[in-house]
C-alpha cells in the first residue's frame, strides 16, 4: 500500500486534521493507496506556498527554468516503474501507464523548449515619442485539476506549461489516482524546481466540491485549468467566471470516425479498434461513433467484429488480458444501462457486452438511432456504435450531430476530399487516416462546443498561462490638451 501525503511548500505533510481516504483496486478490492484528505485550510496553505514561491520562480532566467524542467523530465522517465506500480489505483494495463510516463516526459521537454518562446511585440503608436510594447508575463498561481484516466499525462500537462511561463502551481489530485499525482509532484520537487513551485493536494471524494470552490475563490489563484467531464467542467467554468478568472477546459467527447466508401478498410478497422477500446475506452478522444458509408458498412462491421474477438478484457495482471479494467464496478453498471437502453430500442449487439464487476468486454452495437441514449451520451467505456449514411454529406451531418467536439477522424484514399470534410467537422482535432486517439506534446489540444475551450500544448498554451500587458516608454515631451 502506498502512503500519499500532501506536498505543500516543498514538505510532505498529513492533512491538518489527520484524515485519510483509501483507493482500492477495482478488480481485487485491495487497498492500493491511502491518501491525506486535505482540509480547506490545507488548500489555503498550498496556494500560500505557491504564492510565496512565485517571485523567485518568475524571476529565473528562461534557460534556468528550461534546465530544471529538462531535469524533471529525465527523472520522471527514470521512475517509470514506480508509476506503473500504482496502476492498480485505476485498474489500467501496465502498457498504458508506461505510455503515460513517456508522453508526460515529452510534455515537460516541450514545455522546457517554450521558456524562450514567450514573445512580445513592438506596436506602432500615434503618440510622438511613444515606444509601445505588448509583453507576456507570468500570471501568478495556476490551479490545475487533473483526472484519473490518463493520470501521468494529464496531471503533467496541467502544470508543465504554467511552469514554463513562470507561474507556480497547485495541483489538485484526482481522488481515484492520488498516488500517481503525488508522485509527479515529488519528482518535480526532487528535480530542484524549488520549494512551493509545485504543490499537490489530495482530498476525500466527498470533499471535492468544497475544496475546488475554495481553491478557485482564493485571490492568489490567477488561472484555472481543468480536464474532466463536461458536467464538472461546467461547474469549474461557472466558479471561475464568478471570480473573473480565465479557465482552460478540456472536457468530454464522443469522437466520430468517418469511413468513406473508398477507404482502406483494414487500416480503418485497426484505428477504430485502438481508438474505441484502448484503456477500456476511458480516454476523452476515444472513438465512440463509427460513421460508415452504407456501401462498405457490412464489410467494415464484419472485419471489426473479428478484430474485437482478439481483444479480451480481464485482470490487468493476467497474461491473457489485452484490455484491463474499468475504473470501478459502478462505471460498468452505468455503461451497461446505456447498452441495455439501445438494445431495448432495437439496436443489435455485434460483439461484446459481457460485464463482470469492473471488467466489460469490448462492445460494438449496430442499428443505433437518435432516440437511444448511446447516440448522444458519452459512454467513457469500451463501447462503439455503428451509424450508417450514404455519401460524404450524410456522414458529415451524422458526425456534427453531437453536443461534443473534441477529436475526430476520417478515412479515405482521397486525401483532398478528406481534408475538405475535416475543415467542416465541428471538432478541435481531426486526423485523416489515423485514429481519434492521438496526442503529441507540441500540438494544440482542445475542443469546441461541450468539449470545452482553450488549448493545451506547445505555443498554443502560452496565451493561456501568461498575461498580455501594454507598456509604453515616452521619449521626449508629450502634448496634453489641458
Amino acid at each position: 500500500m502506498l502512503d500519499v501525503p500532501l506536498l505543500i511548500g516543498g514538505q510532505s505533510c498529513p492533512a491538518r486534521d489527520g484524515r485519510t481516504f483509501e483507493r482500492r483496486n477495482p478488480v481485487t478490492g485491495a487497498v492500493v493507496s491511502r491518501a491525506a484528505a486535505a482540509t480547506l485550510e490545507d488548500a489555503d496553505a498550498a496556494v500560500a506556498a505557491a504564492q510565496a514561491a512565485f517571485p523567485a520562480w518568475a524571476a529565473l532566467a528562461p534557460n534556468e527554468r528550461r534546465s530544471r524542467l529538462l531535469r524533471a523530465a529525465g527523472q520522471l522517465q527514470a521512475r517509470s516503474a514506480e508509476f506503473i506500480a500504482a496502476a492498480g489505483e485505476t485498474g489500467a494495463m501496465a502498457n498504458w501507464y508506461g505510455f503515460n510516463v513517456q508522453l508526460a516526459a515529452n510534455i515537460l521537454r516541450e514545455a522546457a523548449s517554450m521558456t524562450t518562446q514567450i514573445n512580445g511585440e513592438v506596436i506602432p503608436s500615434d503618440v510622438p515619442g511613444s515606444f509601445a510594447m505588448a509583453l507576456r508575463q507570468p500570471c501568478g498561481v495556476v490551479l490545475g485539476i487533473a483526472p484519473w484516466n490518463a493520470p501521468v499525462i494529464l496531471a503533467t500537462r496541467a502544470i508543465a506549461m504554467p511552469l514554463a511561463c513562470g507561474n507556480t502551481v497547485v495541483l489538485k489530485a484526482s481522488e481515484l489516482s492520488p498516488a500517481v499525482h503525488r508522485l509527479i509532484g515529488q519528482v518535480l520537487q526532487e528535480a530542484g524546481l524549488g520549494d512551493g513551485v509545485v504543490n499537490v493536494i489530495s482530498n476525500a471524494p466527498e470533499d471535492a466540491p468544497a475544496i475546488v470552490e475554495r481553491l478557485i475563490a482564493n485571490p492568489a489563484v490567477r488561472r484555472v485549468n481543468f480536464t474532466g467531464s463536461t458536467r464538472v467542467g461546467r461547474i469549474v467554468g461557472e466558479l471561475s467566471a464568478r471570480h473573473l478568472k480565465p479557465a482552460l477546459l478540456e472536457l468530454g467527447g464522443k469522437a466520430p470516425l468517418l469511413v468513406l466508401e473508398d477507404a482502406d478498410l483494414d487500416a480503418a478497422v485497426q484505428a477504430a479498434a485502438f481508438g474505441a477500446y484502448f484503456n477500456q475506452g476511458q480516454i476523452c478522444m476515444s472513438t465512440e461513433r463509427l460513421i460508415i458509408d452504407a456501401r462498405v458498412a457490412e464489410d467494415f462491421v464484419a472485419r471489426l467484429a473479428a478484430k474485437i474477438a482478439s481483444l479480451p478484457a480481464g485482470n490487468p495482471e493476467a497474461a491473457d488480458s489485452v484490455l484491463g479494467s474499468l475504473v470501478d464496478a459502478s462505471a460498468g453498471t452505468r455503461i451497461q444501462g446505456l447498452i441495455d437502453d439501445a438494445l431495448e430500442q432495437g439496436a443489435t449487439l455485434v460483439a461484446g457486452g459481457q460485464l463482470a464487476g469492473s471488467i466489460l468486454q469490448p462492445t460494438l452495437l449496430d442499428g443505433v438511432t437518435a432516440g437511444m441514449r448511446l447516440y448522444r451520451e458519452e459512454s467513457f467505456g469500451p463501447v462503439a456504435v455503428v451509424l450508417r449514411g450514404e455519401g460524404d454529406e450524410a456522414l458529415l451531418r451524422l458526425a456534427n450531430d453531437s453536443e461534443f467536439g473534441l477529436s475526430a477522424a476520417i478515412f479515405s484514399r482521397d486525401t483532398g476530399r478528406a481534408l475538405a470534410l475535416a475543415q467542416r467537422l465541428e471538432s478541435g482535432i481531426c486526423h485523416i487516416n489515423g485514429p481519434t486517439v492521438h496526442d503529441e506534446a507540441q500540438m494544440p489540444f482542445g475542443g469546441v462546443k461541450a468539449s470545452g475551450y482553450g488549448s493545451f500544448g506547445g505555443k498554443a498554451a502560452i496565451e493561456q498561462f501568461t498575461q498580455l500587458r501594454w507598456i509604453t516608454l515616452q521619449n521626449g515631451p508629450r502634448h496634453y490638451p489641458i
